[in-house]
């Protein structure tokens, strides 16, 4: 049997429904409709969520088999399967079938991807756990070369959300299921290598050190920032996708972008000020550390 992605069917949906009441539901005084809610239950992501929570189940039990004092806890596991559960929420639950009718649960679904599961799933492992694949992953960034660098990680991450938020681009994704796939894997990737950089518990050759880690952030902040602003305080709406859509909601297009730049930018405030924070802990307690094994040399 041929499987047809439920976003399809919505969109043919919103087509039909959009020829019917066009004229009746695009004008600025138009009343609120309610937006249809599905779950959309995707095989692909089925599968990789559950093929990746059977690897880190593996990995799991055997790094705590192992009887390293720094073997990993539950708050691991938690944290690993939160992150699982997040993918779940932005791609099967009714978050997706939402953001194909209103641009602010698009970015809803967006910040999702971007950073709540990459952070979630990277606060899952610590050195234990990656300890199999540890000099394979050192292998990997040496060869990678420039794109290891954090550098490039800002720019992947600040770029494919000026990328996926240019009109036509946006517009595609939302029109064509493969595009909308491939933006949602461009924004996985970029999240977890830009939160890789940050949270990973392996230390790299280009590791950040001194106050490298909030010039990252502050950076992606003002360059993400940027974006934000733009579309919460634009004059009208940029995509053609909404225009013709009934006010889901009561919000009318424009409403409804000026809400979605919103989110991102109390997003992007309200992580990036966690990851501050997080960063100058683990700036004390270096510190803290060096000048503990300064004494020790000091003594002997």
């Amino acid at each position: 049997m041929l499987y047809v992605p439920s976003r399809i069917i919505l969109a043919r949906a919103f087509v039909d429904r959009q020829n019917v009441h066009t004229l009746v539901l695009s004008g600025p005084s138009a009343p609120s409709v309610a937006p249809t809610i599905s779950w959309s239950p995707e095989p692909t992501v089925l599968i990789g969520v559950a093929a990746m929570a059977a690897l880190y189940a593996i990995a799991w039990r055997r790094a705590r088999a192992s009887g390293s004092p720094h073997r990993p806890g539950f708050g691991r596991l938690a944290l690993f399967t939160g992150g699982l559960v997040t993918i779940i929420a932005a791609l099967v639950s009714p978050i997706d079938s939402l953001g194909d009718q209103l641009l602010v649960m698009h970015m809803v679904q967006h910040v999702l991807l971007l950073d709540l599961a990459p952070i979630l799933i990277i606060l899952g492992f610590n050195k234990v756990l990656l300890r199999p694949v540890t000099r394979r992953l050192h292998v990997l960034e040496r060869r990678a070369g420039y794109l290891a660098h954090p550098a490039f990680a800002v720019l992947a991450y600040a770029g494919f959300m000026w990328l996926w938020h240019v009109p036509s681009m946006y517009d595609a994704a939302l029109r064509n299921s493969t595009v909308h796939a491939f933006e949602h894997l461009c924004f996985a990737a970029a999240g977890s290598l830009y939160w890789w950089h940050l949270l990973s518990p392996i230390r790299s050759r280009m590791r950040m050190g001194g106050l490298g880690p909030v010039a990252y952030m502050v950076s992606t902040k003002l360059l993400v920032g940027a974006l934000g602003i733009a579309l919460a305080f634009a004059p009208a709406s940029f995509y053609p996708f909404y225009e013709h859509h009934p006010h889901y909601w009561g919000l009318s297009p424009s409403t409804d972008q000026s809400m979605a730049g919103l989110v991102m930018a109390l997003e992007q405030s309200i992580v990036m000020g966690i990851a501050l924070v997080w960063v100058f802990v683990q700036m004390l307690r270096e510190s803290e550390r060096e000048a503990q094994r300064a004494e020790r040399y000091e003594v002997a």
